[in-house]
């Protein structure tokens, strides 16, 4: 296996495992693109043995449409599916954009007992845990979206970290991560 200077992994001398997942899962033959896969299954993964991620963690929401807006709009996240299950349910999974990681499925509470855990789904922990690549500029959005600071930026062993809150309440760390 060799790489290429275009983010894809060139396959040589493949075994056939190899060749199976290329051909399910390659743009061209013996090309996978890494931008289409996503962290349940990788090339290494196929080959090598199973590496188990979490992909989706369904957060509590009063609406749909307006946690929506909140995390597209405001946090500049990707809504990555927005499916129709009935007239009351609906899968929609947001997430950040960038790498491919874990994704927030928004699970609209269908009773008073799930209507109470919205914005509070930790018991006043935070919740979620947001990395970025520019500290900076991602405190400097939450600022001029007006999302509620929780507390301001301080310096930790293992980067810079904010708490912000979403629209609902739920607790979330912004973490730029340090370079040592």
């Amino acid at each position: 296996m060799h790489f290429s200077d275009n983010n894809s992994y060139q396959l040589a001398d493949a075994t056939q495992h190899q060749l199976y997942f290329a051909t399910h899962f390659c743009s061209q033959p013996g090309i996978i693109n890494l931008a289409a896969l996503d962290c349940r299954l990788t090339l290494r993964n196929y080959i090598y043995g199973m590496n188990q991620c979490i992909g989706q963690i369904a957060l509590v929401v009063r609406d749909y449409d307006e946690a929506i807006k909140f995390y597209t709009e405001k946090l500049n996240f990707t809504l990555f599916e927005d499916t129709v299950l009935s007239e009351t349910k609906r899968w929609v999974v947001v997430g950040p954009k960038g790498e491919n990681g874990c994704r927030l499925l928004l699970a609209k509470a269908a009773n008073e007992e799930q209507m109470n855990r919205v914005g509070n789904q930790t018991g006043g922990r935070v919740f979620l845990f947001l990395y970025t690549d520019d500290f900076s500029r991602d405190y400097q959005n939450l600022l001029d979206k007006e999302i509620t600071i929780v507390r301001t930026p301080s310096v930790e062993s293992y980067g810079t970290v904010a708490v912000f809150s979403d629209l609902y309440g739920n607790l979330w760390d912004l973490i730029g991560r340090s370079n040592t």
